[in-house]
């Protein structure tokens, strides 16, 4: 009969002692779960105030900020168009030559200069192709392109079927985006070299 009672007793005391483990590990899980909560509120405020600050140094300094494009190459033998208007201000936005006048690397690699940019523009594609990046309903508040944007169903309309007033937007935007003095020239829609 002793070893029944010790076995009870035995019994009693596990039983107990794993409900008090139960409990104590009942009690530290809702200690861990209230403190995730509160370090993960901690952290989202944390983030929250990171990120304004960011955005407001951004803001700030967004004259000062420095964007590397792969204009250089286009450069080496265009020069000047570094300092135009129309490529400064793509540049400033992180956009190159390249976005516009494809990669070209034959071109800019061909020293006997009879190669064509892998992009060029004829009349007809300059609008739409603005377009693209610049769509209407970003451009339409603007007075002076009314006439352009006149009778555009699309920005992929060409500028003879929409356009018959003759109004590009690098009439406006782009005027001195341009190789004044050429030694070469390709047909724009086809990049066949063009007899002088």
């Amino acid at each position: 009969m002793k070893v029944t009672r010790q076995c009870v007793v035995a019994r009693i005391a596990f039983l107990v002692g794993s409900l008090l483990l139960v409990l104590a590990a009942g009690c530290s899980l809702e200690k861990c779960t209230v403190h995730d909560s509160e370090h993960k509120q901690f952290h989202e405020a944390h983030e929250a105030a990171v990120g304004e600050h960011l955005a407001e140094e951004a803001s700030g300094h967004e004259a000062e900020k420095e964007v590397w494009v792969a204009n250089d190459f286009c450069i080496a033998c265009h020069y000047g168009f570094d300092e135009e208007k129309l490529a400064a201000r793509h540049k400033q936005a992180g956009i190159g030559c390249e976005r516009c006048h494809g990669e070209s690397e034959r071109h800019r690699s061909d020293e006997d200069n009879v190669t064509p940019p892998e992009i060029m523009y004829p009349r007809d594609k300059i609008n739409p192709t603005c377009m693209m990046c610049h769509p209407r309903h970003e451009i339409q508040h603007v007075a002076h392109h009314e006439k352009l944007l006149a009778g555009a169903r699309t920005a992929l309309d060409s500028t003879s079927q929409s356009h018959g007033h003759g109004l590009y937007c690098t009439s406006c935007h782009a005027k001195e985006h341009r190789i004044n003095v050429r030694t070469i020239r390709w047909n724009k829609a086809t990049g066949e070299l063009l007899d002088e």
